[in-house]
């Protein structure tokens, strides 16, 4: 079966996505000021993604549902894109919850 994989992307300010089998992006990250900064958040979502607790359903001001994967301390790791259905959102955490595990980073 496919799996997932992170995209790492360095430069002046480092950041990753991680991306379904499809190649479809289903979290992005915040900046970081290092590539080490940027693994230590891609290790955050290997340990925090599977977890249905650390993730919290939000809706945009456009009225758009989306989400956030938050870690233990309460700091958010990573947004979603903004889908146009709650169950697409809820579809998307799946998809997290089943890829975040991924040992596979595609730097650029």
């Amino acid at each position: 079966m496919a799996q997932g994989y992170y995209k790492l992307k360095g430069g002046a300010s480092c950041r990753f996505t991680l991306l379904a089998a499809n190649h479809e992006v289903i979290l992005t990250s915040q900046s970081y000021d290092s590539k080490a900064g940027a693994e230590g958040g891609i290790e955050s979502v290997r340990k925090n993604g599977p977890d249905a607790k650390n993730y919290e359903k939000k809706t945009s001001s456009a009225k758009q549902p989306y989400f956030v994967l938050k870690a233990g301390n309460g700091q958010i790791i990573g947004t979603s894109e903004m889908y146009t259905s709650e169950a697409g959102r809820d579809n998307g955490i799946a998809s997290v919850q089943a890829n975040s595990a991924s040992t596979t980073v595609k730097e650029e």
